[in-house]
Protein backbone atom coordinates (compact mmCIF):
# COMPACT_ATOMS: atom_id res chain seq x y z
CA UNK A 1 0.00 0.00 0.00
CA UNK A 2 1.55 3.57 -1.07
CA UNK A 3 2.25 5.67 2.36
CA UNK A 4 2.33 9.31 2.22
CA UNK A 5 5.83 10.57 2.87
CA UNK A 6 7.68 7.18 1.17
CA UNK A 7 8.63 6.62 -2.25
CA UNK A 8 6.07 5.79 -4.94
CA UNK A 9 6.63 3.18 -7.63
CA UNK A 10 8.66 4.38 -10.42
CA UNK A 11 7.21 5.67 -13.64
CA UNK A 12 8.98 5.64 -17.01
CA UNK A 13 7.36 5.62 -19.74
CA UNK A 14 6.86 6.65 -23.47
CA UNK A 15 5.21 9.85 -23.88
CA UNK A 16 3.13 11.74 -27.43
CA UNK A 17 5.87 13.02 -29.30
CA UNK A 18 8.39 10.64 -29.38
CA UNK A 19 9.94 11.50 -25.29
CA UNK A 20 9.99 9.33 -22.78
CA UNK A 21 8.25 10.04 -19.18
CA UNK A 22 10.57 9.24 -15.73
CA UNK A 23 8.75 10.48 -12.53
CA UNK A 24 12.04 10.69 -11.00
CA UNK A 25 14.01 12.66 -13.33
CA UNK A 26 10.75 15.18 -13.55
CA UNK A 27 11.68 18.77 -12.95
CA UNK A 28 8.79 20.44 -11.43
CA UNK A 29 9.96 22.48 -8.98
CA UNK A 30 7.79 21.02 -6.22
CA UNK A 31 7.04 18.21 -7.96
CA UNK A 32 4.67 16.62 -10.53
CA UNK A 33 0.49 15.73 -10.69
CA UNK A 34 -0.07 12.54 -11.88
CA UNK A 35 -3.62 11.58 -13.23
CA UNK A 36 -4.05 8.34 -14.16
CA UNK A 37 -7.03 7.91 -16.41
CA UNK A 38 -9.26 4.26 -17.55
CA UNK A 39 -8.47 5.37 -21.60
CA UNK A 40 -9.81 6.80 -24.59
CA UNK A 41 -12.77 4.53 -24.29
CA UNK A 42 -13.78 6.66 -21.12
CA UNK A 43 -16.36 10.15 -21.89
CA UNK A 44 -16.06 10.55 -17.96
CA UNK A 45 -11.66 10.73 -18.51
CA UNK A 46 -12.27 13.16 -21.75
CA UNK A 47 -13.69 15.70 -19.94
CA UNK A 48 -11.68 15.52 -16.99
CA UNK A 49 -8.69 15.60 -18.47
CA UNK A 50 -9.88 18.47 -20.64
CA UNK A 51 -10.33 20.70 -17.35
CA UNK A 52 -6.71 19.47 -16.49
CA UNK A 53 -5.35 20.78 -19.26
CA UNK A 54 -7.12 23.96 -18.68
CA UNK A 55 -5.36 24.01 -14.91
CA UNK A 56 -1.92 22.47 -16.38
CA UNK A 57 -0.26 26.34 -16.58
CA UNK A 58 -2.02 27.55 -13.38
CA UNK A 59 -0.23 24.17 -11.57
CA UNK A 60 2.97 25.19 -13.74
CA UNK A 61 2.92 28.64 -11.85
CA UNK A 62 3.25 26.59 -8.46
CA UNK A 63 6.11 24.55 -9.79
CA UNK A 64 3.58 21.70 -10.35
CA UNK A 65 3.71 19.77 -14.09
CA UNK A 66 1.35 17.15 -14.73
CA UNK A 67 0.92 14.60 -16.67
CA UNK A 68 -1.95 11.74 -17.64
CA UNK A 69 -1.64 8.41 -18.34
CA UNK A 70 -3.35 5.20 -18.94
CA UNK A 71 -2.58 1.78 -20.04
CA UNK A 72 -3.91 2.71 -24.06
CA UNK A 73 -1.54 2.17 -26.58
CA UNK A 74 -0.03 5.29 -28.66
CA UNK A 75 -2.72 5.15 -30.44
CA UNK A 76 -5.30 5.45 -28.63
CA UNK A 77 -3.54 8.28 -26.42
CA UNK A 78 -2.79 10.20 -29.47
CA UNK A 79 -6.36 9.71 -30.38
CA UNK A 80 -7.56 11.25 -26.35
CA UNK A 81 -4.87 14.17 -26.71
CA UNK A 82 -6.62 15.12 -30.24
CA UNK A 83 -10.49 14.68 -28.70
CA UNK A 84 -9.71 16.92 -25.97
CA UNK A 85 -7.88 19.39 -27.94
CA UNK A 86 -4.33 19.31 -25.37
CA UNK A 87 -2.17 22.31 -25.30
CA UNK A 88 -0.82 21.77 -22.19
CA UNK A 89 -0.95 18.22 -20.62
CA UNK A 90 1.64 15.79 -21.12
CA UNK A 91 0.31 12.07 -22.12
CA UNK A 92 2.09 9.25 -21.34
CA UNK A 93 1.06 5.06 -22.56
CA UNK A 94 1.14 1.98 -22.02
CA UNK A 95 1.31 1.74 -18.26
CA UNK A 96 1.66 -1.83 -17.76
CA UNK A 97 -1.11 -3.24 -15.36
CA UNK A 98 1.44 -4.28 -12.93
CA UNK A 99 2.12 -0.98 -12.54
CA UNK A 100 -1.17 0.88 -11.65
CA UNK A 101 -1.46 -2.13 -9.14
CA UNK A 102 1.70 -1.19 -7.35
CA UNK A 103 0.20 2.47 -7.61
CA UNK A 104 -3.29 0.79 -5.90
CA UNK A 105 -5.35 1.58 -9.20
CA UNK A 106 -8.10 -0.92 -9.25
CA UNK A 107 -8.39 -3.13 -12.58
CA UNK A 108 -11.74 -3.67 -14.41
CA UNK A 109 -12.80 -5.73 -17.38
CA UNK A 110 -14.13 -4.90 -20.44
CA UNK A 111 -18.00 -4.39 -20.99
CA UNK A 112 -17.58 -4.25 -24.55
CA UNK A 113 -18.44 -0.59 -26.23
CA UNK A 114 -18.91 1.99 -24.23
CA UNK A 115 -21.55 4.82 -24.58
CA UNK A 116 -19.72 6.27 -26.80
CA UNK A 117 -19.43 3.74 -29.23
CA UNK A 118 -15.65 2.54 -28.48
CA UNK A 119 -14.39 -0.97 -27.26
CA UNK A 120 -13.49 -1.06 -24.02
CA UNK A 121 -9.97 -2.92 -23.63
CA UNK A 122 -10.21 -6.62 -22.14
CA UNK A 123 -8.57 -5.13 -18.94
CA UNK A 124 -7.97 -1.30 -17.62
CA UNK A 125 -7.29 0.82 -14.38
CA UNK A 126 -9.67 2.50 -12.89
CA UNK A 127 -8.36 6.19 -12.50
CA UNK A 128 -6.36 7.82 -9.92
CA UNK A 129 -4.83 11.38 -8.79
CA UNK A 130 -1.40 11.13 -6.96
CA UNK A 131 0.65 14.70 -6.10
CA UNK A 132 4.32 13.48 -5.95
CA UNK A 133 6.84 15.77 -4.54
CA UNK A 134 9.93 16.68 -6.61
CA UNK A 135 11.64 13.65 -3.93
CA UNK A 136 9.22 10.94 -5.53
CA UNK A 137 7.35 11.08 -2.22
CA UNK A 138 3.87 10.71 -1.97
CA UNK A 139 1.88 14.29 -1.35
CA UNK A 140 -1.57 13.19 -1.90
CA UNK A 141 -3.62 10.19 -3.41
CA UNK A 142 -7.11 9.55 -4.12
CA UNK A 143 -8.26 6.60 -6.24
CA UNK A 144 -11.53 5.50 -7.57
CA UNK A 145 -13.29 2.22 -7.97
CA UNK A 146 -15.91 3.65 -10.70
CA UNK A 147 -15.28 6.38 -12.99
CA UNK A 148 -17.70 8.69 -11.53
CA UNK A 149 -16.74 11.55 -8.68
CA UNK A 150 -13.64 12.16 -9.25
CA UNK A 151 -11.24 15.16 -7.24
CA UNK A 152 -11.79 18.55 -8.27
CA UNK A 153 -8.54 20.29 -10.12
CA UNK A 154 -9.61 23.31 -8.87
CA UNK A 155 -9.62 22.38 -4.91
CA UNK A 156 -5.92 20.89 -5.79
CA UNK A 157 -4.72 24.06 -6.53
CA UNK A 158 -6.21 25.42 -3.82
CA UNK A 159 -4.46 23.03 -1.61
CA UNK A 160 -1.26 23.54 -2.93
CA UNK A 161 -1.49 27.43 -1.86
CA UNK A 162 -2.49 26.67 1.68
CA UNK A 163 0.49 23.39 1.78
CA UNK A 164 2.69 25.79 0.17
CA UNK A 165 2.18 28.90 2.55
CA UNK A 166 1.72 26.46 5.38
CA UNK A 167 4.73 24.48 5.50
CA UNK A 168 1.78 21.41 5.71
CA UNK A 169 3.04 17.95 5.86
CA UNK A 170 1.55 15.14 3.55
CA UNK A 171 -1.16 13.36 6.12
CA UNK A 172 -1.62 10.00 6.61
CA UNK A 173 1.40 8.60 7.36
CA UNK A 174 0.66 6.94 10.84
CA UNK A 175 1.71 3.20 10.65
CA UNK A 176 1.91 2.49 14.20
CA UNK A 177 -1.39 0.47 16.25
CA UNK A 178 -4.34 1.99 16.54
Amino acid sequence: MLMPREQTPNLTLPQLGGSQFDLASDDGDLGTVVCFYRGLHCPLCATYLKELDKLTPKFGEKGVKTIAVSSDGEERTQAMADKIEASNLRFAYDLPLQEARDWGLYISTSRGKTSIGIEEPALFSEPGLFMVNKDRSLYYMSVQTMPFVRPHFSELLGALDFAISNNYPARGEYQGAV
